[in-house]
This record gives C-alpha cells, sequence and structure tokens, in this order.
C-alpha cells in the first residue's frame, strides 16, 4: 500500500500558510509565568523558524504575561508580508501565575488591545476565544455574550479572523450562527483523540484545526511504543507525533513549541517525515489502549 500524504499548506482565514508553525508559549519562563532565562535565545529561535519558512505564529498575551508578545516583536518586527501571527484571549494571569477566565467585555476588549500594542500591529490576524468553562478541557457553557464581543472588535477593524479555543462541537456549532470561525484549537494528539469526528467535520468545512500538547497524555507503556516506532524510523517520538497529525487530516495545522534551536530543527523535520498505513495502524494502537 502507498504511504499517505497530505498537502503541506492549508487555508487559515484568508491567508495561506506551511502546515508546521510554531507555539510561542514555551519563550515565557516556567510555568509561561515571567521572562525566559536566556532572552537572546528565545529572540534567535524566533528568528529561526521564520529563516526555515514558518509562516504561522501562535500566541497570546496572556503568556507571560506580554513576555512572549514582546519578544515576537522585538525578534520579527516589521513582520514578514505572508507571516501570520495567531493570538488568544478569554484569560488573565493571577500574581502567583494561575490563569484565570478573563470573559467580560471590559477584560476581552482590553486583551485585544494589550495584544495589538505588544506585538506592534494596527489588526490582528486571528484570535482565538479560549473558553474557560473547564481549564482541564473542553466543558458546555454560555459563549454567545463574549464571542459577540469578539465579533464587534472584529467589526471595528481590529481583528481580521476569528477562532475557538477549548471548545465542544455544539459551541463551535453556536459559534458559526454567530461569526465566521476559521480555526479551532483544542487538546489532541495520538492518545488523546477525542475530537476525532469534529476533525473530520472541520475539515469539510475548510476549517483548520490546530492541536496542542502533541505528545501529552501519555501513559509509560504507550510512551514506549512511540519511541519503538521512532527507534525504528530513525526519528524522535516528537517527530513521529507531528507526522501522525499531518497525516490525520488535511486541516491540521501544527503549533510545536519549543525554545531550543535544536528542538525547532528536529520539529520542522516531522514534515518530511511519511509514515505508511502499517507505521500509522501501530499508531493507532496507541489510543485503543488509552
Amino acid at each position: 500500500m502507498p504511504e499517505i500524504t497530505q498537502p503541506e499548506t492549508f487555508k487559515l482565514g484568508t491567508r495561506i500558510v506551511n502546515r508546521v508553525g510554531y507555539g510561542a508559549m514555551q519563550l515565557a519562563g516556567p510555568g509561561v509565568f515571567g521572562p525566559p532565562k536566556d532572552r537572546d535565545a528565545a529572540l534567535a529561535v524566533l528568528r529561526e523558524a521564520v529563516a526555515s519558512g514558518v509562516n504561522h505564529i501562535d500566541t497570546s498575551d496572556f503568556y507571560g504575561p506580554h513576555i512572549t508578545n514582546q519578544l515576537i516583536r522585538e525578534a520579527l518586527a516589521p513582520y514578514p508580508d505572508d507571516l501570520v501571527i495567531v493570538t488568544k484571549i478569554g484569560a488573565r494571569r493571577g500574581q502567583d501565575g494561575s490563569w484565570i477566565p478573563a470573559f467580560s467585555r471590559e477584560e476581552l476588549t482590553q486583551a485585544v488591545h494589550d495584544n495589538l500594542r505588544n506585538l506592534g500591529v494596527d489588526v490582528l490576524d486571528v484570535v482565538n476565544l479560549r473558553f474557560m468553562f473547564d481549564v482541564h478541557g473542553p466543558a458546555e457553557g454560555p459563549i454567545e455574550a463574549p464571542l459577540t464581543v469578539l465579533a464587534d472588535l472584529q467589526r471595528r477593524g481590529l481583528v481580521r479572523h476569528i477562532g475557538l479555543s477549548n471548545a465542544t462541537a455544539a459551541q463551535i456549532a453556536e459559534a458559526r450562527g454567530i461569526c465566521d470561525i476559521v480555526c479551532v484549537q483544542n487538546h489532541y494528539n495520538l492518545a488523546h483523540r477525542a475530537d476525532d469526528a469534529l476533525i473530520d467535520d472541520l475539515a469539510g468545512r475548510g476549517i483548520a484545526y490546530v492541536p496542542f500538547f502533541p505528545l501529552g497524555g501519555f501513559k509509560p507503556l504507550q510512551s514506549s511504543t512511540l519511541e519503538k516506532v521512532a527507534t525504528r524510523l530513525s526519528a524522535t517520538p516528537m517527530q513521529v507525533a507531528l507526522a501522525w497529525l499531518l497525516q490525520r487530516a488535511p486541516n491540521i495545522l501544527l503549533i510545536p513549541g519549543t525554545s531550543s534551536a535544536l528542538h525547532l530543527r528536529e520539529n520542522l523535520a516531522a514534515a518530511g517525515l511519511r509514515l505508511s498505513p502499517d507505521v500509522l495502524a501501530e499508531l493507532d494502537g496507541i489510543a485503543a489502549g488509552a
């Protein structure tokens, strides 16, 4: 049987992006709070990512807070014409680094202006509204009021496109009745596959799906299965996990994060790793045993 291949790009809003992007969350300090230990290294990773063809960066002004967006601006502004920066709102950080829901009109409006100021742009390419009804995963809850605020900011020209994060299928369906949704960002990987049906539905609608925690949720036995496959393929477990996601569906966009230039290069190389049907079947067994 032939290997399964997928396109190298996908449409995100009105822009075409490479399917392997970069997540900037790890550029902040421990717990995504405070400054990085090595600021120069963080700036270098961002510059190398873009120089290597990354044109989709995921961030938020509550990373740090403010730190990650300020690093992006320092490293990359003036931004390349093809670069799409996706940010998110819906949370704020406590003084102890805690994650606190921030869903009022005032908080959401302030968050958009914070992102604009710290990124140094006049309009945000894509803003994901992060639902915080359960910080551990999607949970039902009212979304009309906060999403209407974001849609109003879009109409004012401060936001080009809107996405959702930590969202259920029902919330996505409701949201699509309020405004256009260009992407969904949820927890998904080889072992955590609750969104399988959702991904396929979004693919049919031309909506991007952006999984986070590509190695999260593995138990030791499942991790050893992934490691064995990676060893046979002369790849790293992360590369195999990313390659599996790329071959899972054409609308999946990856945002692996790292503060290491070496790991960045390894992650980007996953785009060239092709998994055979037999390997895919073996990896699918990780979810079956979860």
